[in-house]
């Protein structure tokens, strides 16, 4: 009988890099940390952060590198890690780096655990969020301004979206219609301020898709919160997109109209 040569089934893998060597090639910071917090392993990556004056980040406790009022908070979260033997969630933190300069990093960590499976250190991959903090922290603080130059105006002022909900209202417009922000806020403009009648110059009405549009103004009979009628002169403006053109929501001014007699 003639015999067939057998074909493996699988061919042969040839041999892998060793896991570090793997990490060692990442464009991110990866660190080992011992169960005392010790720097036991860390990537090219990793090495480079650090200035070349510190020394040899291995066999360094990694908090050693944070600016003084983070190292013992550093210090006590790790411990705590430790003993809740629990994979914990990603934090920020500050450190002082190769480019003589503070930046912040988010921290990704897993636990190390021994062949019995207790904790016997930390994993780490760091991100450099600093940009993405500072834009944040600009954005935080643009907004800060804005609700607090919208708060000190005299006159009333709702803000809407592009859909009609209202976003914004000031101190000026609670007291002249009688509602609390919280109480307006994430209402359609029409629920919470129902109009009766519109007079302008140019015989129009106001909707919210015309005051997408354009800027308007004229006089309206509108209800307030308790349900009075209370006739008021309005003033939208189209809030506008800088950087893409796209009417985002609705600015509006509101008065109180004396009515003669």
């Amino acid at each position: 009988m003639k015999l067939l040569k057998k074909i493996p089934v699988n061919p042969p893998v040839p041999p892998c890099e060793s896991a570090f060597e793997i990490l060692e090639e990442l464009p991110v910071a990866y660190i080992e940390l011992d169960a005392e917090g010790l720097v036991m392993r860390a990537n090219r990556a990793a090495r480079a952060l650090y200035p070349i004056e510190h020394g040899e980040i291995t066999g360094k406790f990694l908090w050693d590198f944070m600016p003084s009022a983070e190292k013992e908070v550093s210090r006590a979260a790790f411990f705590k890690i430790m003993e809740s033997g629990a994979n914990p969630p990603p934090i920020r933190r500050t450190a002082y780096t190769s480019a003589g300069e503070f930046r912040t990093f988010e921290l990704h960590r897993s636990l190390i655990q021994d062949a019995l499976g207790k904790p016997s250190g930390v994993r780490l991959v760091s991100f450099d969020v600093t940009a993405a903090q500072f834009a944040h922290e600009e954005t935080r603080q643009a907004r800060q301004w804005l609700e607090s130059v919208l708060e000190s105006i005299s006159e009333a002022i709702i803000v809407t979206d592009a859909l009609g909900f209202v976003r914004t209202v000031n101190p000026a417009a609670e007291e002249l219609l009688g509602w609390k922000a919280k109480e307006l806020i994430g209402k359609m403009v029409e629920e919470g301020l129902p109009q009766l009648s519109y007079t302008s110059g140019d015989q129009k009405s106001l909707t919210h898709r015309i005051a997408l549009e354009r800027r308007t103004k004229g006089i309206a009979t509108v209800l307030d919160h308790a349900r009075r009628e209370l006739c008021v002169e309005i003033s939208t403006s189209p809030i506008v997109d800088k950087e893409s053109g796209i009417t985002a929501g609705v600015a509006s001014v509101l008065r109180r109209v004396e009515e003669a007699g």
